[in-house]
């Protein structure tokens, strides 16, 4: 239940947000087209986000991931641009990457008992030294039409460009919200059969009543644009299965149990090198995605891609709720996190907010969540 609390108090600290930056922007900030933009700049960091709280609930870091987004996009453009390869397979081949780069770190980690802390330290020299080397310190671009597709592409538009709602964008809100409100009511369902603690009536109506609407309501306004983002596809993909894994499998919950306590995970039976290994490998191949998610949205490969990119990961999933010592973080929290910085980035943008104001102002808020984290914990251990 306080899970659920933290949950829903961020989600009101993102919408207050919002309403701050619609407000002192003059309505740009939810304004169709912006919209668009926001969740278009920011879908590699959710990306990201999805599989640093997987390895920071089992108790580690990932301090490599931007530079494995710069060698991804650095091999992408040797693939796609220098040797002619058809997107679909830079694609397939770079994911291939991402999964043994993955697996180079989880091995040191998990089986030479290394902290992740000094082998993704190095990881993050290594494979921004190896882009470079890949790149030669120049740029690569064009991409061909289908790869550009994967971060700067839309749905077909099912209207011809006649309409003034986009249909299938529509369509795929109201699905959304069909199946939003059937995974709510079965989740609450085996809590009861389950003997947990349930929130109240009112507020489960409430909060199913209100994200409907939201939901809708960012399908309208990217409906009156250019129609669906396919990059927010990939994205709503990667958040139910990686939710879905997380609160529902095996593997989920020998991660949390990793992260709670380590040595009673393996008393218990809990193989931790495996689980570490493969969490990864997970971020290996979710890195590459977002490496190719952000080489096609520029439309260029460069030496310096992804600098920063995993300060931000890191960010988003303590703002979303994770516990600094591990065993607790949800995907849904990491994205919520992710989305406070994205709409952080984009308000101040807008409002011409230096950068080193905005550096200011997102350490604050990390801090912040930090601060609220320790806390909490506090209160905790007095309460027992």
């Amino acid at each position: 239940m306080s899970g659920q609390l933290r949950q829903i108090g961020l989600f009101i600290a993102l919408i207050v947000i919002v309403l701050f930056f619609q407000i002192v922007t003059q309505g740009i900030t939810l304004s169709p087209r912006n919209v668009s933009n926001l969740i278009v700049q920011n879908s590699y960091i959710l990306i990201l986000a999805i599989g640093m709280v997987m390895v920071i609930i089992a108790g580690h870091i990932d301090l490599s991931v931007g530079s494995v987004v710069a060698v991804i996009g650095a091999l992408a453009g040797v693939l796609n641009n220098k040797m002619g390869m058809s997107w679909w397979m830079t694609v397939l081949l770079c994911l291939l990457a991402g999964a043994v780069i993955g697996a180079w770190q989880g091995f040191w980690i998990a089986y030479f008992h290394i902290e992740s802390f000094i082998v993704t330290l190095g990881g993050m020299l290594l494979f921004r030294g190896l882009a470079q080397i890949l790149l030669r310190n120049t740029q690569i671009s064009p991409f061909d039409d289908g790869f550009r597709a994967i971060g700067s592409g839309f749905l077909p538009d099912l209207g011809g460009g006649t309409s003034y709602l986009e249909p299938l964008t529509m369509i795929i809100g109201v699905g959304s919200v069909l199946a939003m409100i059937g995974m709510s009511v079965r989740s609450r369902r085996a809590r009861a059969k389950n003997g947990l603690t349930l929130e109240p009536i009112g507020w489960f109506t409430l909060k199913t009543v209100f994200m409907s609407v939201l939901i809708l309501g960012i399908a309208w306004l990217l409906a009156s644009y250019r129609g669906t983002p396919v990059v927010l596809i990939i994205l709503g993909v990667l958040v139910v299965a990686y939710s879905a894994v997380m609160a529902n499998s095996v593997f989920g919950r020998h991660t949390y149990a990793i992260g709670g306590n380590k040595r009673a995970a393996q008393l218990s039976g809990v193989k931790t090198d495996r689980v570490s290994f493969l969490l990864f490998v997970n971020i290996g191949v979710l890195s590459a995605l977002a490496g190719l998610v952000f080489t096609a949205q520029l439309n260029l490969a460069g030496p310096s891609a992804g600098n920063g990119f995993e300060l931000d990961a890191i960010a988003a999933v303590f703002i979303g709720g994770a516990a600094v010592s591990g065993g607790i973080g949800t995907i849904g929290g990491a994205i919520i996190g992710g989305l406070i910085i994205g709409v952080l980035n984009n308000g101040m943008t807008i409002m011409g907010v230096g950068t080193e104001w905005q550096e200011f102002i997102k350490g604050l808020v990390l801090l912040a969540a930090v601060a609220f984290d320790v806390i909490n914990k506090r209160r905790g251990e007095r309460a027992r």
